[in-house]
């Protein structure tokens, strides 16, 4: 059985009903979920939740919301792994093992059912543990700064000072969007950051994370213009 597991808790802080929130034009979980049903991946999608709002929310966008999550699964410092573990074991104490499992956050407006498709075959294809996109940064790391209590710059690694952009490695970081893993690496909650890992690489013009409404206004200028250069 191959399971899509969309968590969405009810308490956001920074962006209060963020799971929910009307993202260009529907709720931002909407995507998530048509995201995992055209790709024809699973065998089922669920959405995680402890709020009945969101449940219905994702109800009516074509998931299932077969159980309520926990309440110390609900809190501020519940972490993903656990979160997706608990939705395995439950499907496994009411007699269905799913063997790969996916791991969709609700407000990934840019995930696409063809990304998804992608990250099985990754998974599969490596014998991975995991799969999960990730995107370059737009400037060479190694040149970063910090700004010091003092008020004043200070790189991270001076010695990279005169080193050439070109001869720098490339680096990348997780643009959250999805996780497919196997089911024994999350039950037995294995890092998901290690060799173990496949890249599903997307363009940086696809990722934006939504921590903060800049992020949100962000997030859907970048959506709206995408739609348009769609449709021409």
């Amino acid at each position: 059985m191959k399971l899509a597991v969309i968590p969405a808790r009810g308490g956001s802080k920074r962006i209060p009903r963020k799971n929910i929130r009307e993202f260009c034009g529907k709720p931002i979980i909407a995507y998530s979920i048509e995201a995992a049903l055209q790709s024809k991946c699973f065998d089922s999608v669920i959405v995680s939740t402890d709020d009945a709002e969101i449940a219905a929310v994702a109800r009516e966008c074509g998931a299932e919301t077969p159980f309520v999550r926990p309440e110390e699964l609900s809190n501020d410092c519940a972490g993903t792994i656990p979160v997706i573990k608990h939705a395995i074991e439950w499907f496994i104490e009411n007699g269905v093992q799913p063997e790969l499992v996916c791991c969709v956050y609700a407000t990934a407006p840019f995930v696409t059912p063809q990304d998804l498709k992608r990250g099985l075959e990754l998974l599969v294809s490596t014998q991975c543990e995991y799969a999960f996109t990730v995107t370059s940064y737009p400037f060479p790391i190694q040149r970063a700064v910090k700004i010091t209590q003092s008020g004043r710059l200070e790189m991270f690694q001076p010695e990279h000072f005169n080193t050439r952009s070109q001869d720098l490695e490339e680096a990348f970081h997780d643009a959250g969007q999805f996780y497919w893993g196997r089911s024994k690496a999350f039950l037995g909650e294995l890092p998901i950051f290690t060799e173990d890992a496949a890249p599903v690489v997307l363009p940086r013009h696809r990722v934006q994370d939504i921590d903060t409404l800049e992020d949100w206004y962000k997030a859907e200028l970048m959506f709206k213009v995408q739609q348009n250069e769609m449709k021409r």
